[in-house]
């Protein structure tokens, strides 16, 4: 049978000092004799010690120092540099960071938000799937503090805040019962599109995933509004130029070649990144392109040619605001309550808008 693991008792033993004396050193007091603390911390490392903080935070009013974040795909570049943040945030402040992915599954979003509680979790990031009724956050929220991010849960999605039109972007606004970090979806998808018609283009495509997404309501608003505003004979309403079933951009890569070569559309607003890939992807087999404008950069846009136009999203600072929120109410520097923060998004033409 394998050895059993060291205990705090031993380390007590080997360091010749009373077990309580331990505790409070490897519980991170700091008024120990430096004698004492050195002798505790040769002990822990000559015998291969590890802290429980699983069993300490059991305690009442003890911590396990671990944030949980629940994304879509960790597979996408998107929630991978959105992670990355929030990792590195939570690091700098001692926590560590249990990063899952709901595959946009409602019922398997539900079943991770409870094992991270379950796993006593002191705080939890999460991007609500696109099905989401709102239940999992309404109990979950009584537990631990909860930061939505990308998208509101399903009770602030119903009634989207009153925006103050002289606020600035990245203005906290009111919102639902949880902390929500989004970024200015409508906004971005107004500049792209209007960027497009100001190169000449008027039967321009929506390219995206399903409208169940909030950010897709979101940036199809924008998109729409930019038509309406624009006059000329552009109609807004025009759902003929409007496709929400690209979730991959094998699929997005489809729906341009089948309208490639038609009068049918002269350009194209991706609505997110693959969207943006397939679509590249269909110009390059059929040996000719449309203008094109991106939502969200990604690595290849810039390297292409013409590059790819995009509207960029500051994800990293995404991830970063949704940490210290949640930290900022682990440590009560913040108030109890919620608000939403939207962060602003930047056009970034680099002549495949033309």
């Amino acid at each position: 049978m394998p050895a059993r693991p060291p205990t705090m008792k031993d380390v007590a033993a080997a360091a010749g000092v009373a077990l309580k004396t331990v505790s409070r050193h490897v519980n991170g007091a700091t008024n120990i004799d430096p004698v004492l603390a050195q002798r505790i911390s040769d002990a822990i490392v000559s015998l291969g010690y590890r802290h429980n903080l699983a069993a300490a935070s059991i305690r009442p009013g003890r911590s396990a120092k671990v944030v949980g974040l629940v994304i879509s795909d960790l597979a996408n570049p998107y929630w991978s540099v959105l992670a990355r943040a929030v990792e590195r945030v939570c690091s700098e402040n001692g926590y560590l960071l249990v990063t899952v992915s709901s595959e946009e599954d409602g019922e398997r979003h539900r079943l991770l938000v409870d094992r991270l509680i379950a796993q006593r979790v002191d705080g939890l990031i999460v991007a609500p799937p696109r099905r989401d009724d709102g239940a999992w956050a309404a109990a979950a929220s009584a537990v631990v503090p909860i930061v939505a991010i990308d998208r509101p849960v399903a009770a602030a999605a119903a009634e989207p805040p009153v925006r103050d039109a002289a606020a600035a972007p990245g203005a906290t606004l009111a919102a639902s019962f949880v902390e929500t970090v989004l970024a200015d979806n409508a906004g971005g998808a107004e500049n792209a599109t209007r960027a497009l018609l100001e190169g000449g283009a008027r039967r321009i495509l929506f390219l995206g995933d399903s409208i169940e997404l909030y950010t897709m309501r979101e940036r199809l608003v924008g998109y729409r509004r930019a038509l309406e505003g624009w006059g000329d004979g552009v109609d807004g309403t025009d759902a003929a130029f409007v496709d929400t079933s690209a979730h991959t951009a094998v699929e997005a890569a489809a729906i341009v070649t089948a309208l490639l070569g038609s009068d049918r559309i002269d350009a194209v607003f991706a609505a997110n990144n693959r969207s943006a890939i397939g679509a590249l992807d269909a110009f390059t087999h059929a040996g000719s392109r449309l203008p094109l404008v991106g939502f969200d950069d990604f690595e290849a846009a810039p390297l292409v040619r013409p590059a790819v136009s995009v509207v960029a999203q500051d994800v990293s600072l995404m991830g970063e605001t949704a940490a210290r929120a949640v930290l900022a109410r682990l440590t009560g520097s913040a108030p109890t309550g919620s608000g939403t923060t939207v962060l602003p998004t930047t056009l970034v033409l680099r002549g495949s808008e033309r």
